[in-house]
């Protein structure tokens, strides 16, 4: 199979949702290394590689509100499409203590060269998306792990990342989460929403458009049945948001 930097999943669907997903994949493509950043396969099922569990949790809550999913084909190891063209950990030498044998020493050529055959026709995509749509609501999916190498466990289910410059929608999803007695929810949590140059900035906060980056702890989406699960809850919950909030 033809490898192309991103997918598209019902380009067609008519609502005013965009579902994004930047780090669905922990594949490596041939151009790169070869396809091999010298990881063993353990730390490339890890979550330094890919968000676990974000995918299907995606495809399927794309499914429930009758939306366009896009996902980003490739490791975030290789180049991070949710970081700024300019930002430091654009490609990762080092991550969750475990260094990128094969990016110990990329230069500058190599990166733009990722840059224009990975990051920038997956971004080109998702802009062609979001402009399609009349008044799009982007939706950034992701996941987290319960606990970095160090560091104390995390103890949100789930956060809802959001930005000043931004935060309508945010503010009021994290309002419906928290009426939900079993959840422990992560305001700007675990990261700050506001990061220059990534997705959100790129393809909503600058152009003024509703967002929202959800961050889902990995443990709770880590099968094909919890995905399922996440994204049948969070499906209404979003749908009543925004009713709810008149945006």
């Amino acid at each position: 199979m033809t490898y192309i930097p991103f997918s598209i999943y019902g380009a067609d669907r008519p609502a005013r949702w965009l579902i994004t997903c930047d780090h669905a994949s922990n594949f490596v493509p041939e151009d790169i290394a070869g396809g091999d950043l010298g990881l063993p396969t353990e730390d490339m099922q890890r979550h330094i590689a890919y968000d676990v569990g974000a995918l299907g949790t995606s495809l399927r809550l794309g499914e429930l509100l009758d939306a366009p999913v896009i996902c980003a084909n490739w490791s975030r190891l290789c180049i991070d499409p949710n970081r700024g063209l300019d930002d430091p950990t654009l490609v990762m030498r080092l991550y969750d203590g475990t260094i990128i044998p094969a990016n110990r020493y990329v230069d500058e050529i190599e990166i733009q060269r990722r840059v224009e055959t990975h990051y920038q026709p997956y971004h080109d995509a998702l802009e062609r998306l979001a402009a399609a749509r009349k008044d799009v609501v982007v939706i950034a999916m992701h996941s987290f792990s319960p606990k970095l190498k160090g560091r104390a466990p995390r103890p949100w289910e789930i956060g809802v990342l959001h930005a000043p410059s931004g935060d309508r929608f945010g503010r009021a999803l994290i309002a419906q989460l928290e009426q939900e007695p079993d959840l422990t929810v992560g305001d700007n949590e675990p990261y700050n929403g506001e990061l220059h140059g990534d997705s959100i900035d790129q393809h909503a906060l600058r152009p003024g458009r509703l967002n929202a980056l959800i961050e889902l702890r990995h443990d709770e989406i880590d099968t094909p049945q919890s995905q399922m699960a996440w994204a049948g809850r969070l499906a209404p919950i979003l749908e009543k948001t925004l009713a709810e909030s008149g945006l």
